[in-house]
């Protein structure tokens, strides 16, 4: 009983977040609607439902067009320069968008691969996600091949440990990042699908 029961919640809780996360969005659409003077927003258009949905997704849309050209990227530089004055905003502000940068980036290679490493001491065995490479001045007092890993906690994968590990001494898993992130939230109830054998 108690497995189905966390099996239900993992079915329920990224969903439940994800539903609330969007409530709040249309919803603070649909309150700017109402703010806005009627010179933008005709008093018809304010009870249309689904409008705060439809601004959404056309902010979104504009956003991206816009960061997508030259004079968007010089605005956006602006604006985080604005950003990175105020203290408490620019170190909130600035971690956030070097995670969300690092994840995001169509060319990153952050949890791009999982892996099985030995944590936190040998003979003990975890799943971890390959982040990189060390860089810097790091690189200078590794000897050999090296990797980043980021090794999440259970059962909130947000937080973890950074480790740079020899590449010889980790084990690339052929299993997809989503199931290995259920597989870690779950404590192991939920385990990944089987696929082929380990590298």
């Amino acid at each position: 009983m108690k497995k189905y029961l966390i099996t239900g919640l993992l079915v329920w809780i990224p969903l439940a977040i994800t539903l609330w996360v969007l409530h709040l969005i249309v919803t603070t659409m649909d309150q700017t609607l109402t703010l806005l003077p009627p010179v933008f927003v005709p008093g018809f258009m304010r009870s249309i439902p689904g409008l705060g949905v439809l601004l959404t997704i056309l902010v979104l849309l504009l956003t991206g067009v816009l960061a997508s050209n030259i004079l968007g990227q010089r605005l956006l530089r602006v604006w985080e320069r604005m950003l990175g004055r105020i203290p408490v905003v620019k170190s909130i502000y600035s971690g956030v968008k070097q995670v969300s940068d690092t994840l995001f980036t169509p060319g990153g290679q952050a949890f791009r691969k999982v892996l099985l490493v030995q944590y936190p001491r040998p003979g003990s065995w975890t799943i971890a996600f390959q982040t990189g490479q060390p860089g810097g001045d790091v690189v200078n007092h590794l000897k050999g091949d090296y990797v980043s890993v980021y090794v999440p906690t259970t059962p909130n994968p947000t937080s973890g440990f950074f480790l740079m590990m020899p590449r010889q001494e980790v084990i690339e898993l052929d299993m997809s990042v989503d199931d290995a992130l259920k597989y870690v939230v779950s404590m192991g109830v939920v385990p990944p699908g089987d696929r082929r054998k380990t590298k």
